[in-house]
């Protein structure tokens, strides 16, 4: 490799709802980071909108295309995805659902075999979603204020939804209707910049209900990406490049800079000039972790390409896929509950509203939201509507056979052509519909090109509920039910592709693990719609951007990889500053060091002061926390009576605030108690609550002489005070006053979790690891050993 091959901690490839998120929490933790964006970037005003800028605005770069829209067609299925910086984000309708708790299902039975299974629950991403709300900013629709409330197609759905006995719904929207968070809204007034600043540098304005959320908003209301995630990450200091398309991907190997052998991936990408497409360039950047978000196609497309270079990849490797159950029809004709007043979809954003179908007798949970024109979805309405210019739409289906008989499966290029003015009718309102339909499909290669194996046959049951509750909303607003051209052609038509490298338990259920890291290849990270397992149900941006805040978090508490032998060298020790960055002390002059991941989580009762006070679990005051705990040199801390280690994470109790960051954390293991035989595990942890207020979180577990069925409570139970405040003796309390106290437990799942985490750097990791497993047996036989006259 060339001396001069760039060499960073983190790339990551794309930058949609799971780049974008990975970039600014790593960048914000002070990591070097690039980003590799394979379109363009999209300020405010940008976006196109002549017929003439349409018929451009879809990539497929052999054509000279470099727009956002990259429109793919299997056999059985076509596909819609963005490309741009802000990935789906541009083109997307701002819907941000959290996934129902009761469908992440475990080893739930597939038809033809195989079973459904989500290693994560809802409690594990709540605080995620959290976050992530926060930071793109949601609300939903103002339709109770007067510049809102006459948008007729919302108030169509709701009295549809009303009269049927509908669960309806306004849905959390990333939109800014109001100037800045807490003031009252109003159309097409100034959004003031957040603190990190603009991305674009041009003025944004509040939602002015023209509904071309799809197309791209030219007004920059919308919360995208660009605007958010990737504009905090800028400001971190995170490398944003556009127009880098990601070729391939591999092990490090020797490829180390400095000429050296070095551990990490190896990234070649070619950087487009659309201005002179034969300048087109090609290059290689190198990293300690990679983290793949180029999209479910995308990301699936580089793993399958780069199995010959990553052998031991899961044989589950493009599996799981499905289109999250979207469904598109049209109500021609639609009016209002009193049949007077035609619905105008062009008013408002492209969504305002939903209906929600639950799991249960009626078949797998569904979505039904109400579309807005004009979108991407304009040619669609054309065929369903408008019946003309067969012009056009013959010259489509010539070049489709030439395209299929070629295996081409960008159509970017026909679509284009298809496209044409379009005169959409007013009254003609689009229903999307989207839920838990059948993840069966196979991602695969066929000569070199990626291709879709799937069929809607097993998800019929499904589509024929929501089709059937469509067409009962239709019924109710006086309207002629229409289904997609699509479906006429019996095809399945998605804008959510999923799944591809699923995420499971072990690497026989999964592409990688609960935390998006592929199974035997530490630091490489899946962040995308391609981790999904199954559905989401509904719209699966909200869920994607939580789980990369989650995978960012365990990231950054685990520290720098631990690469094998066939991934490469260890990356820290390749580099002078090694883990350093993260946050941790030198651990150089020949220290070992160990780190173990511990998940507790349990109640504290307000008021109360002594937890072995409490009869039973108190009620209210739910809190958890997740602590990487290290001990920098194993030697020392086996020698030392107090035990002493570091404890790093965060807490998480909707009185504080949330989830919030360990500030100063201490850990002691098998400290003496008040007798020879008695032991105390104890947590100090310092934190500041959502009002900015000092805490301290005090813990210990009491480990005490008993019977041997006394282990696991007393190991994994811990009792708990939450301080007022922080004590002036760091190890003491000082007659800090208590705000709550109560009990947490390890879960035996967590502890499952737990012994996978242990990880040691420095040299003699094994023996060390062997070392501290003797004392901690040790300790315990000390307490829990049968005794004379016992």
């Amino acid at each position: 490799m060339a001396s001069d091959t760039e060499h960073v901690d983190v790339v990551v490839v794309g930058s949609g709802f799971g780049g974008s998120v990975t970039a600014y929490r790593l960048a914000e933790a002070g990591l070097s980071v690039v980003v590799l964006e394979r379109g363009r970037p999209y300020p405010p005003g940008s976006f196109p909108r002549s017929p003439s800028q349409m018929g451009r605005a879809f990539w497929d770069p052999a054509e000279n295309l470099y727009g956002m829209f990259d429109v793919w067609s299997f056999r059985d299925c076509d596909s819609v995805v963005a490309s741009g910086l802000g990935g789906g984000s541009l083109i997307y309708a701002n819907v941000l659902l959290r996934k129902d708790e009761n469908t992440f299902v475990h080893e739930e039975p597939l038809p033809g075999g195989g079973y459904e299974c989500w290693p994560v629950s809802r409690a594990d991403l709540d605080p995620h979603y959290d976050a992530v709300e926060r930071m793109i900013g949601v609300t939903p629709y103002p339709f109770d204020r007067p510049a809102y409330s006459g948008t007729l197609k919302t108030g169509a759905m709701r009295d549809a939804a009303a009269e049927l006995g509908l669960d309806w719904r306004l849905p959390p929207l990333a939109i800014s209707f109001a100037p800045s968070p807490g003031a009252e809204p109003g159309l097409g007034l100034p959004v003031a910049d957040p603190h990190y600043g603009s991305m674009h540098g041009v003025l944004r304005r509040t939602c002015r209900l023209c509904g071309e959320c799809d197309i791209g908003c030219n007004d920059g209301a919308k919360n995208s990406l660009d605007h958010t995630y990737l504009a905090a990450a800028r400001h971190h200091g995170a490398d944003l490049r556009t127009l880098h398309e990601v070729k391939t991907i591999g092990p490090r190997h020797g490829r180390g800079h400095g000429g050296g052998h070095g551990g990490g991936y190896a990234v070649d990408y070619v950087r487009h000039d659309p201005a002179d497409p034969d300048r087109r360039s090609a290059g290689t950047i190198t990293c300690d972790r990679l983290v793949l978000a180029a999209g479910t196609l995308g990301t699936s497309y580089l793993l399958l390409k780069s199995r010959a270079r990553l052998p031991g990849l899961s044989g589950t490797l493009g599996t799981r896929f499905s289109g999250n159950g979207d469904i598109l029809s049209f109500l021609l004709r639609a009016r209002d509950r009193s049949r007077t007043l035609p619905v105008s979809a062009s008013h408002g954003p492209v969504i305002t509203s939903a209906i929600r179908l639950p799991d249960g007798e009626g078949g797998r949970g569904a979505y039904i939201e109400e579309g807005g024109y004009p979108g991407f979805v304009d040619w669609l309405v054309e065929g369903a509507d408008v019946r003309g210019e067969l012009g056009r739409v013959a010259r489509f289906v010539v070049d489709r056979l030439r395209a299929l008989a070629g295996h081409d499966t960008n159509m970017s290029a026909e679509i284009a052509a298809l496209l044409g003015p379009g005169d959409l009718s007013g009254s003609s309102l689009p229903l999307l519909g989207m839920g838990r339909d059948v993840p069966d499909g196979e991602l695969r290669l066929r000569d070199g090109r990626l291709d879709v194996v799937w069929t809607a046959e097993t998800s019929e049951v499904y589509v024929e509920r929501v089709r059937a509750t469509m067409r009962r909303i239709g019924h109710v607003l006086g309207a002629e039910y229409a289904d997609s051209p699509a479906r006429h052609r019996e095809r399945t038509i998605t804008v959510h592709p999923l799944g591809g490298a699923p995420m499971g338990r072990h690497p026989g259920e999964g592409v990688c693990d609960a935390h998006g890291e592929v199974f035997g290849f530490p630091g490489l990270f899946v962040a995308d719609g391609a981790a999904m397992p199954g559905p989401v149900g509904a719209n699966p941006s909200l869920t994607i951007a939580a789980l990369a805040d989650r995978m960012c978090t365990r990231l950054l508490e685990a520290g720098p990889p631990v690469l094998p032998a066939g991934v490469g060298g260890d990356a820290a020790c390749d580099r002078p500053d090694g883990p350093a960055h993260l946050g941790g002390p030198d651990r150089s002059g020949g220290r070992t060091s160990l780190s173990f991941v511990e998940e507790m989580r349990g109640f504290l009762a307000p008021g109360a002061t002594d937890p072995r006070e409490l009869d039973g679990m108190p009620e209210g005051g739910r809190f958890a926390f997740r602590l990487t705990v290290t001990a920098d040199d194993v030697d020392r801390f086996l020698a030392e009576p107090e035990h002493p280690a570091r404890a790093e994470g965060w807490i998480d109790a909707a009185a504080c605030g949330g989830r919030r960051p360990v500030e100063r954390g201490w850990f002691n293991l098998f400290a003496p108690g008040d007798s020879p035989d008695r032991r105390e595990m104890r947590y100090r942890l310092q934190f500041t609550d959502g009002e900015g207020r000092p805490r301290t979180l005090v813990g210990w577990k009491d480990v005490r002489p008993g019977p041997p069925t006394r282990v696991w409570p007393d190991t994994t139970t811990m009792l708990a005070r939450l301080l007022d405040g922080r004590p002036a003796d760091e190890m003491e309390d000082d007659g800090t006053p208590v705000l709550a106290a109560g009990t947490l437990h390890v879960l035996p799942s967590d502890l499952a979790r737990m012994l996978t985490t242990f990880r040691t750097e420095g040299p003699g990791g094994t023996a060390a690891l062997a070392r501290f497993g003797r004392f901690f047996l040790g300790e315990l036989w000390e307490v829990y050993r049968p005794r004379q006259g016992s």
